[in-house]
């Protein structure tokens, strides 16, 4: 069983909700993010998705575009992000990984070569925004090859027949779209959350998360109610990004945002 589905297997032991952060790796600054991974862990964090910067992230909102920029200023590259895995793992063998990017960098090193280095640092699963299922057999072969999971997105306006076919494409867990538009946008409607988290199971067993537009306790205690796994983003890249501009930042202290967020989802 791999570290993704033994965590979620726990968690439904328990009783518990995912709690899935979000960062760009290599901001706010390049040497903070494996300090980041581990507060994170620290404040309560089951899974990380861990973002690798690119040039024109269509997903996301202002927020996380901006982090994207500021990872690239830095000549933060997708090898790097690898490397940050790997110094994470020498610390952390439990807490599952997800890359979440876009497949330009992953076409740029190659399919196979990417999920060598990605197996070898201990990647669990990846997650290419723009690479919609019916172009995903190359890679997800290639990373298939090496045990990883490929995480698919699922969005509002997705029609029933596409969830079928993504969710039989998919492995690790199911990633549905909160609301329609991009990274950090608030409009969340939680009656039509829960209606289409109903749809979608009825065609996957895979654990649900969702993201976008959570960005609190209590949005992620609404949403935890009946998802599997709750993913906080813009709000936690702005939490970091205020932090780091204070000069007695410690990148290796637990967020609080995290915090708050484990709190409300165990209550």
């Amino acid at each position: 069983m791999s570290r993704l589905q033994s965590c979620f297997v726990e968690l439904k032991k328990t009783g518990k909700k995912a709690l899935i952060p979000y960062i760009v790796g290599g901001d706010p600054q390049k040497d903070s993010t494996v300090p980041q991974m581990h507060a994170m862990v620290a404040a309560g964090a089951d899974v990380i998705e861990l973002g690798v910067p690119f040039s024109d992230p269509m997903a996301e909102g202002p927020v996380i575009q901006l982090a994207h920029e500021r990872a690239l200023e830095h000549y933060t590259s997708l090898s790097d992000i690898l490397a940050m895995v790997t110094e994470f793992r020498q610390k952390d063998s439990n807490t599952p990984v997800v890359l979440m990017g876009y497949l330009n960098p992953v076409e740029v090193m190659g399919y196979a070569l990417f999920a060598e280095r990605a197996e070898a640092a201990g990647v669990d699963a990846v997650l290419t925004v723009d690479l919609p299922p019916e172009e995903s057999a190359g890679l997800k072969a290639e990373l298939v090859g090496k045990g990883i999971d490929s995480i698919f997105l699922i969005a509002p306006t997705t029609t029933e027949a596409r969830i079928k076919k993504i969710c039989d494409s998919a492995s690790g867990y199911i990633y549905y779209v909160s609301l329609k538009g991009v990274t950090g946008a608030s409009h969340l409607d939680v009656t039509e959350v829960s209606e289409k988290l109903a749809l979608i199971r009825q065609h996957s067993s895979l654990p649900l998360s969702v993201g976008f537009g959570i960005k609190d306790a209590e949005s992620a205690k609404a949403i935890g109610a009946m998802a599997d796994g709750v993913v906080v983003g813009s709000a936690l890249v702005n939490a970091y990004l205020e932090g780091s501009r204070k000069p007695d930042w410690n990148a290796a202290q637990p967020p609080a945002l995290i915090q708050s967020i484990r709190a409300a989802l165990d209550e």
